[in-house]
């Protein structure tokens, strides 16, 4: 008696997803260098080796690269091995949490958008045609400097509730206003491709199985059509946080971002440039760290992009 054959195991969308990513070298590649990048940022600094970013040193200006100090210092004497760890949690924090503020904001409007449809959803478009056709850069710069002042009474707020010094709070807290501005301008692109992806999915059998069953609007939208538009989203915020630390170099090589004493991969490079002739490595180091997460973050959202794509789900 032969024994019946074993019914092959199904695999899931994310399963498949992960093989064909594991497929993509470069895109493997750039998540250990994000990796690498993060640790060095977030850990690295916190280890007894690495000099306070802040500390003036008049003595040992514009130091070149040394044993003691690595990345050599700044005009102030400043280890710029430290002020480019230190400069990272910023540039990454911004990058990280003003897309995740756009995302959320486009997400919700362009699903609402786009499943609601009829008139609501094309004045709801037109509203973001409208921002769609404002400068982006100055809305960002105006919204910044509304926000600056509320930020700033927020942060003495802290610090007379908890008693914590100012130097503690204030890399923090100054940074609300990139937060704020960048996530409240930068959705309008993603509540789009929301809204596409949700025209496309919502008259599919299995809305309307779930219509049938008597389930709200809100279930329908948020527990079936979503997660099956998760993919674009994804995608679409891997490519967005190279975009937004690009911007908040721009705003902080325009002086209305991270504020001094404190610093960025954006004031870093700003530094760099005004003493690039002398110091050359002022500018190489940053720029190093920027372009390397740059391309890092790019060529992973590449990776996830094909990885996630429908039409190769059975290649």
């Amino acid at each position: 008696m032969t024994n019946a054959a074993k019914p092959s195991q199904g695999s899931s969308l994310w399963k498949d997803a992960w093989h064909r990513l594991a497929r993509n070298k470069p895109a493997l590649l750039s998540l250990g260098v994000l990796v690498v990048v993060v640790i060095a940022c977030f850990i690295v600094p916190f280890l007894p080796f690495v000099k306070n970013p802040t500390a003036i040193n008049l003595a040992n200006p514009a130091a070149s690269p040394s044993a003691a100090y690595w990345f050599g210092t700044d005009q102030l004497g400043r280890d710029l091995f430290a002020r480019v760890l230190y400069g990272g949690q910023v540039s990454l924090l911004v990058g990280f949490v003003a897309t995740g503020v756009a995302v959320i904001i486009g997400v919700v409007y362009g699903a609402v958008s786009g499943y609601v449809g009829g008139k609501t959803d094309a004045v709801m478009m037109r509203f973001v045609d409208i921002l769609f056709a404002l400068p982006f850069l100055v809305l960002v710069i105006l919204f910044a400097l509304v926000v600056d002042e509320p930020s700033s009474d927020f942060t003495s707020w802290i610090i007379e509730t908890t008693g914590w010094e100012r130097d503690r709070v204030a890399p923090i807290t100054t940074l609300i206003p990139l937060f704020i501005a960048i996530g409240a301008i930068g959705w309008l692109t993603i509540a789009r491709i929301v809204r596409a992806q949700v025209l496309s999915v919502k008259n599919l059998d299995f809305v309307e199985a779930a219509v049938s069953l008597g389930l709200s609007r809100f279930r329908i939208l948020f527990r079936h059509i979503l997660p099956n538009v998760i993919g674009p989203i994804i995608i679409y915020t891997t490519l967005a946080v190279p975009g937004i630390m690009l911007l908040e170099s721009v705003l902080s090589f325009l002086g209305l971002g991270v504020k001094p004493p404190n610093s960025s991969w954006g004031i870093l490079i700003k530094e760099g440039a005004d003493r690039m002739e002398v110091t050359p490595y002022l500018l190489l180091f940053p720029s190093l760290f920027f372009a390397a997460t740059l391309f890092a973050l790019n060529f992973l959202g590449d990776g996830l992009r094909d990885a996630l794509d429908p039409k190769s789900s059975k290649d």
